[in-house]
Parts: C-alpha cells; sequence; structure tokens
C-alpha cells in the first residue's frame, strides 16, 4: 500500500469517528488535498467498513500470491455494480473467488434481495438529502419545534362497487348475476393534514376531481380555520411550522403566498423523499394495514372507515410520527443520503 492511500484511509477513520459522513469527509479531503483526492464511492467503502466494527486500515498479510494492493480494487468494483459476482470480480482481478468472499464478509457486505424505492436518487439527490437533514437536525437540537409542526399529504383511497354476495336460490335455479369488476377499481383521494395530537383535518375530493394549486389553495384555508379552532396555541403563542412535500400543487407561487399571508413558516423537505414525510412512513402505513382487513364498496363506507380510524387511533399513534423525524435525519445523514426503510 502506497504512503497516500494509508494517509487517506487514516484521514477517513478519524472524520468516521467525529461523527461526520463519508460524504462530508470525502468533501474536507478534497478541500485540503485537491478536487481529486479522493472519491465518494471510496469514502463510502470505507465507512461502510468502519460500521461493520472493521477498524483495521491495513491490508492483512496473507502466504500465497500476494493481492493486497487488490483489495480497494474489490471494494470499488463491487460499489461500481452492486449485483456483480464473485466470480466476475475474481476474473477481472486475477484471483480466487473464494478470495474475493472472504474480504467482502471481512467488510461487512452481504449478498440480498433489492429492494423496491420510490425513486432512483442521483448524488445530488443523495447530497440535498444529507445537508436538508443536517439542517433540519440541527435546528431541531437548538430549537425544537416538533410542538409546532404540521404535516399532510394526500391517499388514493380503492373500493370496489360491485360485489359478490351469496344468494339462495332453488335447486336448477340460475343465481343472482353481479357485474365483475374492472380492471381499474374505483378510487377516491384523501386529503389529511395532522400534528402530534391527531388529525386536524381531511376531505374527499369529489370523484374525477385531483389536486390543483388552486383548490390546494382552498383546502390550505379549511385547514386553517380548523386550526384556529382546534389548536388554538399555536396561533397565540407558538406559529406554525407547516411540513409538505414538494408536488406541484404544494410549491405553486400561489401556495407559497397563501402560506406567506397565513405566517406559517414552511419545513424544508427534499426532493424524492416519502421516506422523510409522517403521512407516508408513518400514517398511511397505519391506514393501510386498517383497509386490509375491510371491504369497501362505495364512497360512503370510506367516509366511515376514515372517521372510524381517525377517531379510534390515540394521540401517541400521531406523537410517534413526528417525533420520530429526527431520527429519520440521522439515518439519512449516517447512510449517505440514501433511503431509509
Amino acid at each position: 500500500m502506497s504512503e497516500s492511500n494509508q494517509e487517506i484511509r487514516y484521514i477517513l477513520k478519524f472524520y468516521y469517528k467525529k461523527g461526520k459522513n463519508a460524504i462530508q469527509a470525502a468533501k474536507i479531503f478534497c478541500d485540503v488535498y485537491g478536487p481529486n483526492a479522493v472519491s465518494v464511492r471510496v469514502a463510502q467503502i470505507w465507512f461502510k467498513r468502519f460500521q461493520s466494527g472493521n477498524f483495521d486500515i491495513k491490508d492483512a498479510r496473507r502466504s500465497g500470491r500476494p493481492i493486497t494492493d487488490k483489495i480497494d480494487a474489490i471494494f470499488e468494483k463491487v460499489e461500481q455494480d452492486r449485483h456483480t459476482s464473485s466470480y466476475d470480480v475474481a476474473g477481472e482481478l486475477g484471483i480466487d473467488h473464494k478470495t474475493v468472499l472472504a474480504h467482502l464478509k471481512k467488510a461487512g457486505y452481504t449478498k440480498n434481495f433489492d429492494i423496491w424505492v420510490p425513486h432512483e436518487l442521483t448524488e445530488r439527490n443523495l447530497m440535498n438529502r444529507v445537508l436538508i437533514c443536517d439542517s433540519l437536525l440541527r435546528r431541531n437540537e437548538t430549537e425544537p419545534f416538533s410542538k409546532k409542526l404540521i404535516t399532510g399529504d394526500e391517499k388514493w383511497i380503492t373500493y370496489d362497487k360491485n360485489v359478490r354476495k351469496r344468494s339462495w336460490s332453488k335447486a336448477g335455479q340460475a343465481s343472482q348475476t353481479v357485474v365483475k369488476p374492472g380492471l381499474t377499481r374505483n378510487k377516491v383521494m384523501l386529503c389529511v393534514w395532522w400534528d402530534l395530537k391527531g388529525t386536524i383535518h381531511y376531505e374527499l375530493l369529489p370523484p374525477g376531481r385531483t389536486i390543483d394549486s388552486e383548490l390546494y389553495c382552498e383546502q390550505l384555508m379549511r385547514l386553517k380555520q380548523n386550526v384556529e379552532r382546534k389548536r388554538r396555541e399555536l396561533i397565540n403563542r407558538r406559529g406554525v411550522v407547516f411540513h409538505h412535500d414538494n408536488a406541484r400543487p404544494h410549491t405553486s407561487s400561489a401556495t407559497q403566498q397563501k402560506l406567506r399571508e397565513f405566517g406559517w413558516e414552511v419545513l424544508m423537505h427534499p426532493p424524492y423523499s416519502p421516506d422523510l414525510a409522517p403521512s407516508d412512513f408513518h400514517l398511511f402505513r397505519s391506514l393501510q394495514n386498517s383497509l386490509g382487513s375491510v371491504r369497501l364498496t362505495s364512497r360512503e363506507d370510506c367516509q366511515n372507515h376514515l372517521s372510524q380510524f381517525f377517531d379510534q387511533k390515540p394521540q401517541n399513534c400521531y406523537s410517534n410520527g413526528i417525533t420520530s423525524l429526527p431520527t429519520r435525519w440521522e439515518n439519512v445523514i449516517q447512510q449517505n443520503g440514501t433511503y431509509i426503510l
């Protein structure tokens, strides 16, 4: 190993123990030693090794054919193509595939099935997620704002208009008929806003209606009225910290103007990040579980089920969703911007 490689690893280890993430460590290193001194990929490889509990930055001595200069190449090839096999890596580097497996296992690598994620995050997306989560985490440490936070989102609720039922018939008598549901089920859009105390306002959109900027501003007016009625302390003393995702109706100039008129602060939210939206990762998961045990046949059924669901949900369910945000921000930082599953 060259002195430069050894120096890089010592410095990466130092910043890992200082609590930095791989992206931050690589940036600091490149600021001192030059823009190409170390890549983010290499930093991530070694941070992954450190996270597994292996802090040895020197290549292990082995008898037989020397391969110490190829250990970094093993990690780099795996990070370049996470689907590659040990046989392919071994063939490209001219070493035995068991040696590849041994080093990957020592560094904490295991091979698992891919997991579905909402979006293929670019390097810029990853960086934005880290920077925004770091900013939110620092602010929350000095000025906790969970008690002022109101969050909201939309979700489609599906139902079957035609349901096959059992009916009495005499011997030889034809059964009752019902039209078979089509491939596209009936659906209605739920819009809900809530905080750590519970639901503040929700509504179902009329059939065929979707969210646009004009409708969203109308909804915000109704939400504000309910905040004034149900959360007087936010209006009188604390002020509202409002959270929604980056859907177009949410970020339109009309929506931004409306929120400024309210005097509500809009919390930063990185693009393509449902794992950082409490409705998506918390409330809607619970709602979807409740929908799995019922058969809704009409819009009225949807309305009744939602009323029952929100009324019976304990307050700690809502508070758990809001108060888990700092932990998720921290996890995003530690995982260099990747999705929290």
